[in-house]
């Protein structure tokens, strides 16, 4: 299934407020009490990124695994208190792609296709479970005064509408 339009209609994935499509297909009965708040133990979803679509920059407060299914690779980009890093999901392991990456609670992340064209299908974990009230997009002029020399990636992530 080669057409990003057939996937989405398929899976029933709906757009995301950080941009690409996604379903949510797992959230635990079982809950933690996390920061004060009770909340599901750990979410799922689908989520699909194509063509030159991008995930804006964001964070939220709970680990996040990304794990590779089907189309092209796809780059995670990371802003944490250590710097920037480049997380590639895919099955290109001689290029450092790997089909599973995780990324911290509370670092800063986007993700494009690599090479702009295709579509990558992924799912994402999150524990504690993911919450929208626990997510928050990032400023452009916040993140390019942190990350100055990363400005070509941060421009990318949140682009001016």
């Amino acid at each position: 299934m080669g057409d990003y339009a057939a996937i989405v209609e398929r899976l029933q994935l709906v757009a995301h407020p950080e941009g690409g499509f996604y379903k949510e297909t797992y959230r635990a009965s079982l809950t933690v009490d996390y920061d004060g708040a009770s909340r599901s133990a750990s979410t799922a979803i689908y989520y699909l990124l194509h063509g030159d679509a991008i995930s804006r920059l964001h964070r939220i407060d709970a680990d996040e695994g990304w794990h590779w299914h089907a189309g092209v690779g796809l780059r995670v980009h990371v802003f944490d208190e250590s710097g920037y890093r480049a997380l590639d999901l895919g099955m290109d392991l001689d290029a450092g792609q790997a089909p599973q990456r995780m990324v911290p609670a509370g670092a800063w992340f986007g993700a494009e296709v690599i090479g702009g064209q295709g579509y990558a299908l992924v799912s994402c974990t999150v524990a504690p479970g993911f919450e929208f009230s626990r997510f928050e997009l990032a400023h452009r002029d916040t993140a390019l005064a942190d990350w100055p020399e990363h400005q070509a990636i941060i421009n990318r992530l949140l682009p001016r509408h």
